[in-house]
């Protein structure tokens, strides 16, 4: 007769945390709440749309801080 072994399944490994898509995130944010999070630097953006970008941050947050 065979008696299958159990697996041990570790309690801590709930606890680890799962990889989070950010991209996915960002875009359900526009998608529900028309929330956009942009980086300034993102390559996907041309020299024009990146230039926007900074400015708009700029004159809502203010310029760079040197803490």
């Amino acid at each position: 007769m065979k008696v299958p072994t159990l697996q041990y399944r570790c309690p801590l490994g709930r606890l680890q945390p799962q990889a989070t898509d950010l991209d996915a995130i960002k875009e359900r944010g526009w998608r529900d709440q028309h929330i956009l999070v942009v980086n300034a630097s993102d390559e996907r953006l041309d020299f024009i749309e990146r230039e926007i970008v900074r400015r708009i941050g700029d004159r809502l947050y203010g310029g760079q801080r040197n803490d």
